[in-house]
């Protein structure tokens, strides 16, 4: 990782100390730059003039997330957000009266509330498989829940209120052997890990550009594997996602893209783009590597600490390190930080109503470190924690 480039090209670096990654990252200049150029564009010649000219830009996005992916193309559509994305998805889902959803205590809270909408319409029943003693989802209970009348398992792949990474692909093969649709929530571990669709076996992945991807915010991805294709039936449509056959017949398009509507941020989504391809050019594994590192030694500095209690441990961790101080509110603390021009985050209880209460937790401090980030800012994070 060359360091020094990285952060010349995240110019704010120079400014701050930004451990808010998980929340929204800094995009890096060739990002930023796209998108004010696409915009400048529309300004000067007009927003569909602007599109036309950029056919080719636009159409990079889908292969630059076929190679971030692992997947092709045509498996690839363009939302607005990942809660977009996501809710695309698993709404496209034909799931029946007294049908079960398998999810893990680490679900994302809006996907959580979706659930409970649809179990209120529907009648479906949710069913929560409790984390194994490193906080990740018990493959064991997991598999002891499949029956006939599962209809999806939906994961969260790294929760935004821990550090843990759950095993996904182990996950992928239990749906596969039952043919069951897999709904993968990859909002925070696409960017910062190597996510390979086929080893993960997921049947739709989600993702938002913001978070480790460094992408502008308002934009996000969906994967849908292509075998999956069919059994999914999106529930908004418009002349983009679908082709009008007869005065009284319709069909959708035969790609991922019926998951997509015609009106969207153009700008947003070459940027997006060039922040897939950003990431690919520096290599994931290599991002992976050094997220992981620098997660490591925060966490080593962080328990070293009087006070501090850091709470994620395990065999398999991201970037994200949640903690608390014990004479100290998570809120204050994060105002404190502010004031010293650290970012980081509060992760709230009454967003996490599945997790945190089981690990008897309230309010949380999250620091969420990226591949521009250093050993040095670390250092200035604990001393500026010590200090009262």
């Amino acid at each position: 990782m060359n360091i020094a480039q990285v952060r010349q090209h995240t110019p704010a670096c120079s400014e701050l100390i930004h451990f808010n990654n998980a929340g929204a990252s800094l995009s890096p200049l060739p990002v930023h730059q796209r998108l004010l150029q696409h915009l400048t564009l529309e300004q000067r010649i007009g927003g569909y003039e602007a599109a036309q000219q950029e056919v080719a830009a636009v159409e990079n996005f889908y292969s630059a997330f076929a190679r971030l992916l692992h997947c092709r193309p045509a498996e690839i559509a363009y939302a607005e957000s990942a809660t977009h994305a996501w809710n695309a998805a698993f709404h496209a889902i034909a799931l029946q009266p007294g049908q079960r959803i398998l999810t893990g205590q680490s679900e994302y809270s809006s996907n959580y509330l979706a659930f409970l909408q649809m179990a209120r319409l529907k009648g479906l029943q949710i069913d929560v498989i409790p984390n194994d003693e490193h906080g990740r989802i018990c493959l064991d209970r997991l598999a002891a829940a499949i029956s006939d009348d599962v209809g999806l398992i939906a994961l969260t792949h790294v929760p935004s209120q821990s550090g843990v990474i759950h095993p996904a692909a182990a996950v992928g093969r239990l749906a596969r052997a039952n043919g069951i649709l897999y709904l993968l929530d990859a909002c925070q571990s696409a960017g910062q890990i190597e996510l390979d669709v086929d080893a993960l076996g997921c049947d739709m992945l989600t993702g938002t550009g913001r978070k480790y991807l460094r992408g502008p915010r308002g934009t996000g991805f969906l994967y849908v594997r292509s075998e999956a294709l069919p059994r999914l039936q999106p529930d908004r449509i418009d002349f983009h996602s679908a082709r009008w056959t007869a005065e009284d017949q319709f069909e959708f398009r035969n790609d991922a893209r019926r998951f997509e509507s015609w009106e969207c941020s153009v700008a947003g989504k070459i940027a997006l783009g060039v922040a897939a391809d950003y990431a690919t050019a520096l290599g994931m594994q290599n991002i992976e590597q050094t997220v992981s590192d620098l997660a490591s030694i925060f966490r080593q500095q962080l328990r070293r600490l009087p006070g501090i209690r850091v709470h994620e441990s395990g065999p398999s961790l991201s970037g994200i390190v949640t903690f608390s101080k014990n004479s100290e509110s998570a809120e204050s603390l994060q105002r404190r930080l502010r004031d010293s021009s650290i970012n980081t985050s509060v992760t709230r209880l009454s967003g996490n109503l599945l997790d945190l209460p089981r690990r008897g937790l309230g309010d949380i401090n999250r620091a969420s470190v990226h591949y521009f980030n250093t050993e040095e800012e670390i250092g200035r994070f604990c001393q500026v924690l010590q200090s009262t």
